[in-house]
């Protein structure tokens, strides 16, 4: 990622408090992203875990972009997602130790979290498995007739899967009310995605189903709301789907503890120049929009909800042995 560092601009298409919510809602997902990656460093959390820091404002431009009816579906690097559509900090902490409180009572952990209450129709741990369920999820909105809009994440290199293509296929042809959002953070993995896709404009993949694709900064929180809320006012209206491309940038490795020898310590440094969170709140305090005192007692309010959420997990009980044979289908 080149481009030279912008200051973003409090722009008067977006109304000031939802910009301000951007702020918070970024601010909530770094804080929690934090915390888990400090519980799984401390062996507090089993197995692997994702973290999507630096990739913040693609989860609030487009989850805050959404009514409380409609659906998402996410990645293996979900928690940002989960939290930007209103999943609580307790529960998520318990569901990432494994805990009985969790969402998924324990079963899911940090790959397979899910709330369908919060519309959030499940983090998926299969690269591009998402896709097909969003699809599917879409289908059923456009039969029932709800006004429910579905927004897929999914990285760069599910951009590779057939299911992509097969997806993107029939929500084209039959006009289905989804969004699919590539969070292209410029690693499949450890693989640059220009040495995995032909085309550096991943965008441009939409041509080939009929339907809009927009390349936007995933960085500016302002320009994906702007972006993620014309495509689903696009999709509500019965005029089908629209392919986003976000080119974001995860600060860290692929999973909590890899070093990532491929990528340069200049590379990372550049990325972190374009903070979406530190520009927004520049941005923020610099129009009057918001005061030094209030992000503040935000920040203290918001460090204070993750202590207590965190010993509600640490004091919950783990899964009696028995629950392995519930929520089984057979």
């Amino acid at each position: 990622m080149n481009a030279q560092p912008t200051v973003q601009e409090v722009t008067p298409d977006i109304r000031k408090d939802i910009q301000i919510a951007l702020l918070h809602t970024m601010l909530r997902v770094r804080k929690f992203e934090e915390k888990a990656q400090e519980l799984f460093l401390n062996n507090k959390i089993p197995g692997f875990a994702h973290v999507s820091i630096g990739q913040e404002a693609v989860a609030a431009g487009v989850c805050l972009s959404l009514s409380e009816g409609d659906y998402i579906t996410s990645t293996h690097r979900g928690h940002g997602h989960c939290i930007a559509k209103g999943m609580e900090f307790p529960r998520m902490f318990a569901e990432l130790m494994g805990k009985r409180t969790g969402y998924c009572r324990g079963k899911g952990g940090s790959m397979h979290v899910a709330d369908f209450s919060r519309g959030v129709l499940g983090a998926n741990g299969i690269v591009g498995g998402g896709i097909p369920i969003a699809t599917g999820a879409a289908l059923s909105a456009q039969i029932q007739k709800n006004d429910s809009v579905v927004a897929c994440f999914f990285g760069d290199g599910a951009m590779a899967q057939g299911a992509f293509h097969e997806s993107l296929n029939v929500a084209a042809l039959w006009k289905l009310p989804v969004i699919y959002v590539c969070e292209n953070n410029l690693y499949g993995e450890w693989t640059h995605y220009t040495r995995q896709h032909s085309i550096p404009d991943l965008s441009q993949r939409a041509l080939a189903y009929g339907i809009p694709g927009q390349r936007v900064d995933g960085m500016d929180a302002l320009a994906i709301y702007r972006a993620a809320t014309q495509a689903i006012a696009r999709a509500r209206g019965g005029e089908g789907p629209t392919l986003l491309e976000c080119v974001t940038f995860r600060y860290f490795g692929h999973y909590i503890g890899d070093p990532h020898p491929g990528r340069t310590d200049h590379e990372i440094e550049n990325a972190k120049l374009r903070d979406p969170i530190d520009h927004l709140r520049q941005a923020l305090l610099a129009s009057g929009a918001l005061t030094d005192r209030e992000l503040a007692l935000f920040e203290l309010g918001l460090g204070n909800e993750i202590a207590d959420a965190v010993a509600f997990a640490e004091q919950s009980d783990d899964p009696e042995p028995e629950s392995a044979f519930e929520d089984l289908f057979v």
